[in-house]
């Protein structure tokens, strides 16, 4: 059966701490291609600001358009609701005839347990940790309570870790300082051209992730 990869995310904007990560598990594990899948609402981002999906769409496009492995799914924002993990695995599932391997960074391998129906996302598909640099490798037994198959499924890879985060290249543009070099260059034109992030509020910068802002993807 195909491998296909899950990078699933809010990616406002979408920069090459997600894209790095994404190639990493492409060329690691086989898979046939990876998915960038935008949230529509991550559960976790209700009382945020986020900017609309189609500049949201229009930036992976653009990000991953010379990446032939790589493709788009819009599966989350043509529903309803949250955007909960469990219920975007099922849509991709059933789009797609192959394994589906869901991409995340060791920071996220902790909360999982608590995230919607987590039972549910790892009966779904191969569980794929992105280590740090610098940091213990992650303990898949962290999963053992929720499914002892997992623990056994998931996988850990060491990636390129790029100390990026969306968060705080909103902060950037509405301080007027550079993004050139954190991102596409075709993203960071979009964003100038149509003046993304220029009246965002400032508030802290989320914890930076190695995989990215939802490095992972929606809860």
């Amino acid at each position: 059966m195909d491998r296909v990869g899950v990078l699933g995310g809010t990616f406002d904007p979408i920069h090459y701490g997600h894209l790095v990560i994404a190639e990493e598990a492409y060329a690691r594990l086989d898979l046939r291609e990876v998915l960038i899948v935008p949230a529509r609402i991550p559960p976790h981002k209700q009382d945020r600001h986020i900017t609309a999906a189609e500049h949201r769409v229009a930036m992976v496009r653009l990000a991953i358009a010379s990446n032939p492995h790589f493709r788009l799914s819009t599966a989350d924002l043509q529903r309803d609701g949250p955007s909960h993990t469990a219920d975007t695995l099922a849509l991709l599932r059933a789009q797609t005839n192959a394994e589906l391997y869901f991409i995340i960074g060791e920071d996220s391998l902790l909360d999982l347990p608590r995230w919607y129906q987590p039972g549910r996302i790892l009966a779904q598909c191969r569980l794929v940790v992105m280590s740090r640099p610098g940091y213990p490798e992650p303990d898949l037994r962290a999963l053992a309570s929720v499914s002892p198959e997992a623990v056994e499924r998931g996988i850990v890879l060491r990636a390129p870790q790029l100390e990026i985060s969306s968060s705080e290249l909103q902060q950037r543009v509405a301080a007027g300082l550079p993004i050139k070099y954190q991102l596409p260059e075709l993203v960071e034109d979009y964003i100038h051209a149509h003046r993304l992030y220029k009246r965002r509020a400032h508030r802290p910068a989320e914890a930076r992730q190695g995989a990215g802002p939802a490095g992972a993807g929606s809860l």
